[in-house]
């Protein structure tokens, strides 16, 4: 069982991960797509960049061995941020294959914290 729950986790986090760095980057550099996203639901440009950098840097948290506090951080950010998405393309109206990409990376974000082994969880002391 625990076997199946590494894998599972470590397949979870690599997606997310390729997710969450290609959409930072893309946003970073202005990317057409991600500019026409962000102008049809209304937001600001500068958001991109804001974005950008809190996806990169969440992918090294989750990544990188300990800091536990700190990867609770980053999958609490990629959680509000998927929620945001798909609730912003709902509001609009949008199909479901504008949503798609925000519920998948929501999943992503939720099976790989459920799934992540106990040295990357918080300890709590009784």
């Amino acid at each position: 069982m625990e076997k199946r729950n590494k894998i599972i986790y470590w397949i979870a986090t690599i997606w997310l991960s390729l997710g969450m760095l290609s959409g930072g980057i893309f946003q970073l550099m202005r990317m057409e797509d991600a500019v026409k996203s962000f102008t049809h639901l209304g937001y600001p440009l500068y958001l991109l960049t804001i974005l950008g950098i809190w996806k990169i840097l969440g992918v090294i948290a989750v990544l990188i061995p300990k800091f536990s506090l700190l990867k609770e951080w980053a999958y609490a950010g990629f959680f509000f941020a998927m929620t945001g998405a798909m609730i912003s393309h709902i509001i609009m109206g949008d199909s479901f294959g504008e949503i798609f990409p925000s519920v998948l990376s929501l999943v992503l974000v939720i099976v790989s914290w459920y799934f992540r082994p106990s040295d990357r969880k918080i300890q709590i002391n009784h």
